[in-house]
């Protein structure tokens, strides 16, 4: 329910604002400048989470706007929630004369903890399966909670649980990357732990999201997929832009391809 929901997305903030701070202060970054950037980004990716749900299935909406708002019947969507700290970030390292990059690059770990600590949501609430299955991990779905169509069916894929995991390794793939780079040389150039995210991240998703049964859809595409494509091919085209280009990425304020070493000290 929306307590289970409200428990989760509290504990992974206060856990992802504390770690955001401990790496920032192994950057000798302020860390309170992460304490700060963690109110804006959960004032804008709720809303923003609610509203991509909400424009995805406006059909539904249109005919109840009164249900717009009414967020504790469950409806938001990661992606919408990322776009929206996106912008978040955007706004908060322009007003703070930061790269938007080194930001980024801070939060990504805790970004990616807070989602497999989320996804817990779903099983709470026997939402977000996948399709029948009689694999040994299958997981049983109440009658009330599963499609019309699938009534005769008791266990499914936990794509939650799938979700959970692979966030896991990805969390895991961001902290050997940063810490690693505390103790090497060359440092990574900043932006590379956000470029590594999306690709990591929606690689997991596009696979994950074709066994869900509760997708969002536009025609006969899912959305969740079409998204984590563009990622991908945004993430690696930023990493070879990179590291094989030799070019900075584009930004609020001009770091002209630094490394971490040099622009947080």
């Amino acid at each position: 329910t929306i307590r289970w929901y409200g428990l989760l997305i509290a504990s992974a903030v206060l856990i992802g604002v504390s770690l955001s701070q401990y790496l920032a202060k192994s950057r000798n970054v302020n860390p309170d400048l992460l304490g700060d950037l963690a109110i804006w980004l959960v004032i804008s990716a709720i809303p923003g989470a609610r509203l991509y749900y909400v424009l995805f299935q406006w059909k539904q909406y249109a005919q109840r706007p009164d249900q717009i708002i009414a967020i504790w019947n469950g409806g938001i969507a990661i992606h919408g929630a990322i776009l929206g700290g996106i912008l978040a970030a955007i706004i908060f390292a322009r007003l703070n004369k930061l790269s938007v990059w080194l930001l980024v690059d801070l939060v990504v770990p805790s970004l990616i903890l807070g989602q497999a600590i989320g996804r817990w949501g779903n099983f709470f609430n026997s939402e977000a399966f996948g399709a029948p299955t009689d694999l040994p991990w299958k997981l049983y779905i109440p009658l009330g909670q599963r499609p019309l169509s699938f009534n005769n069916f008791d266990y499914f894929h936990p794509t939650f649980l799938y979700e959970s995991v692979w966030n896991l390794l990805v969390f895991g793939l961001l902290m050997t990357l940063f810490f690693r780079d505390l103790r090497r040389k060359p440092h990574l150039k900043v932006g590379t732990m956000a470029l590594v995210y999306m690709v990591a991240y929606s690689t997991g998703r596009f696979w994950i999201e074709a066994l869900r049964m509760d997708s969002l859809m536009l025609g006969p595409l899912r959305i969740a997929q079409v998204v984590s494509l563009v990622a991908i091919a945004l993430g690696v085209a930023g990493l070879g832009w990179l590291y094989w280009i030799g070019r900075s990425l584009p930004d609020v304020v001009p770091v002209d391809n630094q490394q971490w070493d040099t622009v947080s000290k």
